[in-house]
């Protein structure tokens, strides 16, 4: 048996003799003519291809043509790629640069006998390596090599031709960026700085393309047989690139270096920052990572301030809404609580809460896990549970510090809420965070963890949840039509609804063929009216403060939705996922 390195290429003496006895026997077959093959002949001396790959490619001949004459010569069946489903199992018998360089593709596997399609019936060697690399009996097919070339390219990449296409695609992209570390001066970090170019410009190329995009996540997934990079723009993951497999400690390593994070350390979850300078801007990144089956997964928040919006006039709150919120956050003491699930903007507008109030005259106190943005003007703590610096133990300081007003960052449980509720009724304005699922039964939660019912009544001012909706993109919006099962996901009411203009993104090159582009939010407003006060001290259920609440002039969620419906700011799917009647 032969090695698998003791055949190699045919030389070009026989290529040359393959190239002649074919040409001999296409003008036998009267496929071409003997100016059609001189051209060929001529082609092929300089680009050293196959004369019948030059042929197809200059369409003189059909590929399938082509392919069934040599069968014929050869005695050889013919094989037709275009019905043929590619098996990952069967495809990697066969290691991916023999493939592109020998153009063979493993077909099929029946016990011990393992099809192959070759281009070259003349290349002899070719199944001696197979079998010996295989440990498989083989059966050869013919097939035609410009079918069979894709087939590769497009199951079959090489790693080096794959990263090549994603920095091509790239191009332009992350040139003009710099990625530091925390530390400028860490000999890692600078190190990191010289090491190899591709993973460089990979990973500078996915941060700024996903500031670009608007993305507030990067995922970097390692799975079995490859690397997934997904970001979450307006909320939703979607999968933008599958970097070569062979660099994935690479591109772990780079980003782990980069943030301050242990590279020796795989086994326990990490936590770090990098920073992106793109020209006059500087945007952070708060990274973590997590050992999982086949690697580390990294997920990097991006923390844009030139994306932040702090003016509260913007977010879309309804009149009544908004002016009760800025009367209760204008209170110099009580409490005011913003509810709803992760990522539902919570922070944000707590951010913009406080900015709206952030004056000379306040000392602002912050107690945040982790501080995603540095506000001028305000105080923040970062909390460090594992040094003791909790919620409770921050808000214990800050009562020491003077403060006027104190946002903490959620309150998980009594001690912290019993702290927080003391502070509102001792001339403090307390902002914090819960994860409820709408305004009414966050007073609930508050008794349920232990507050007693008076100190809720007289310290809440006003509860605000949220939920973030995706935006119908302006580029592609259209009118829509919802039949009566759909509407009647949102309402009982069909006639009313038949009455709102519905619209929805036809998806184009502006919004990545999604149809939306950008977030509103959706806001349920309770301010604690004397009514409702009355019905915390008397026990009443949630389902009791919504109505009274509703009566006092709050939109749920779901009405607030229903709001932006009629104004055409996003459709109907969005606002029954996101909202509950």
């Amino acid at each position: 048996m032969t090695a698998p390195n003791a055949v190699t290429q045919n030389r070009p003496t026989d290529a040359a003799q393959h190239a002649a006895r074919l040409g001999e026997l296409l003008l036998a077959e009267g496929l071409v003519t003997p100016e059609q093959l001189a051209r060929a002949l001529d082609e092929r001396l300089t680009t050293h291809q196959r004369l019948g790959l030059i042929l197809v490619r200059q369409g003189v001949i059909d590929e399938l043509e082509l392919t069934k004459m040599l069968a014929r010569q050869y005695r050889m069946p013919a094989v037709d790629l275009s019905r043929f489903e590619a098996d990952p199992r069967v495809l990697k018998l066969i290691p991916a640069d023999l493939a592109l360089k020998r153009m063979v593709l493993a077909l099929k596997r029946e016990g011990r006998t393992l099809t192959v399609a070759v281009a070259d019936p003349a290349d002899q060697g070719l199944l001696e390596d197979l079998k010996f690399i295989t440990r498989y009996d083989l059966f050869a097919v013919l097939a035609g090599e410009q079918s069979l070339r894709a087939l590769i390219e497009r199951h079959y990449e090489s790693s080096d031709e794959q990263l090549q296409t994603i920095l091509k695609e790239m191009e332009g992209i992350g040139e003009d960026v710099e990625v530091v570390a925390e530390e400028e001066d860490d000999a890692a970090a600078q190190q990191a700085a010289v090491d190899d170019a591709p993973v460089v410009k990979l990973i500078n190329g996915i941060l700024t393309d996903a500031v670009k995009r608007g993305a507030s996540d990067i995922h970097v997934e390692p799975f079995e047989h490859e690397i997934r990079i997904r970001y979450r723009v307006d909320g939703v993951l979607l999968e933008v690139m599958k970097p070569p497999l062979k660099m994935k400690a690479a591109l772990t390593s780079r980003i782990k270096i980069l943030s301050q994070l242990n590279i020796a350390e795989r086994r326990v979850p990490q936590d770090g920052r990098l920073k992106l300078k793109m020209g006059t801007r500087v945007i952070d990144f708060r990274v973590s990572t997590l050992p999982v089956l086949f690697g580390e997964k990294i997920v990097l928040r991006i923390l844009d301030k030139g994306n932040l919006t702090l003016d509260l006039a913007k977010f879309g709150f309804e009149p009544k809404a908004e002016q009760d919120l800025m009367k209760a956050i204008l209170n110099p003491y009580g409490m005011v609580l913003v509810t709803g699930p992760t990522g539902s903007g919570k922070t944000t507008t707590l951010y913009s809460a406080l900015q709206r109030i952030n004056t000379v005259e306040t000392n602002i106190m912050t107690a945040e896990d982790p501080v995603e943005y540095n506000l001028p003007g305000i105080n923040q703590a970062p909390m460090r549970a594992e040094i003791g610096l909790t919620f409770a133990a921050a808000l214990r300081a800050f009562l020491r510090q003077d403060p006027n007003i104190i946002m903490i960052g959620e309150i998980r449980d009594l001690e912290t809420g019993g702290i927080a509720i003391k502070a509102a009724l001792t001339g403090h304005l307390v902002l914090s965070t819960l994860h409820t699922n709408d305004a009414p039964s966050t007073i609930v939660r508050l008794i349920d963890m232990g507050i007693e019912a008076f100190n809720v009544a007289s310290a809440v001012n006003l509860v605000v949840a949220q939920r973030l909706v995706r935006r119908i993109c302006a580029g592609c919006k259209a009118p829509a039509t919802y039949t009566d099962v759909e509407l009647k996901s949102l309402s009982d009411d069909v006639t009313a609804l038949r009455r709102i203009t519905f619209f929805k993104g036809a998806g184009c090159e502006q919004c990545g063929g999604t149809g939306y582009k950008g977030r509103a939010g959706l806001y349920e407003v309770m301010a604690m009216t004397p009514a409702l006060r009355r019905m915390v001290l008397t026990g009443g259920s949630t389902v009791e403060l919504r109505d009274q609440a509703v009566v006092d002039g709050m939109l749920t969620l779901r009405m607030d939705g229903m709001k932006k419906l009629e104004r055409g700011i996003t459709t109907l799917e969005e606002v029954v996922k996101e909202t509950s009647e």
